[in-house]
């Protein structure tokens, strides 16, 4: 077998493996209608600068973010967002493309109502266990705020500045916000405040959970609407920071 021929091979196997992983925890853990994105992997680590101008992103699918969770109904000139992943051995990257006619942070402590500023939200599961994460580490939901801030909510039920998990950036493109990020994951054994936490090291093959999604404010106290990449099937739209059955499946390729 000639090295394109076997590394054709084990991609497809690693697919293969990943997809069969889907099928048994969807049965258990997670709610019909998730999706299936297959992130391929990077030679070289993209430069986080909001310009996505490496190569390796032409090499991946967009997904888009079409579910309206909570709000009225909302014009293309007001929003439009999806989003690609690609990966190395350390770190997941998340490239996001967005359309907000109104950009907003008017809370500039990054521990106060920050889902009620425009935020980029991602929901990020390990080992796509599902289940509960509200006040445990099973799952994480960084909200990205416009100063490239990441918060979420601790073990101890307090918000919690988690940015030295992520480096992000992005820069406005003619009517677009260009949003690239680099994330360390991390398992559900996190402890928060230790310097013993280690992010995983990650491989072809490896499923995780996914959900990205998008809080926007177009100059009221609370915001408006919050639009998402998965359907939430039953129950409250908006509890993607509680239940991670609701993330779609993250599938590493080579």
């Amino acid at each position: 077998m000639s090295k394109p021929e076997l590394r054709h091979f084990i991609t497809f196997a690693s697919a293969m493996l990943a997809a069969a992983s889907l099928n048994v925890n969807a049965d258990t853990a997670h709610y019909d209608g998730r999706t299936e994105y297959h992130a391929p992997m990077a030679e070289k680590s993209p430069v986080i600068d909001g310009v996505a101008d490496e190569a390796v992103w032409q090499q991946a699918e967009w997904q888009e973010l079409t579910y309206r969770w909570l709000g009225p109904e909302y014009s293309a000139e007001d929003f439009q967002g999806r989003y690609k992943v690609v990966w190395t051995e350390r770190k997941i990257y998340i490239l996001g493309e967005f359309v907000d006619d109104i950009l907003i942070d008017t809370h500039r402590d990054p521990l106060v109502q920050y889902w009620d500023d425009d935020c980029l939200e991602i929901f990020l599961d390990e080992d796509y266990s599902g289940g509960n994460h509200q006040f445990n580490h099973n799952a994480f939901a960084y909200h990205m705020s416009l100063d490239n801030q990441a918060i979420d909510i601790g073990t101890d039920q307090k918000p919690h500045n988690y940015s030295h998990h992520v480096a992000s950036a992005w820069k406005q493109q003619g009517d677009k916000v260009v949003w690239e990020l680099a994330i360390d994951v991390y398992t559900d054994e996190y402890v928060d405040g230790s310097d013993s936490n280690v992010p995983v090291t990650l491989s072809a093959g490896k499923l995780m959970g996914l959900m990205v999604a998008w809080c926007d404010n177009d100059g009221s106290e609370l915001r408006e609407n919050f639009i998402g990449s998965e359907s939430v099937p039953e129950g409250p739209k908006d509890r993607g920071w509680i239940d991670a059955g609701l993330f779609g499946a993250l599938v590493l390729v080579e």
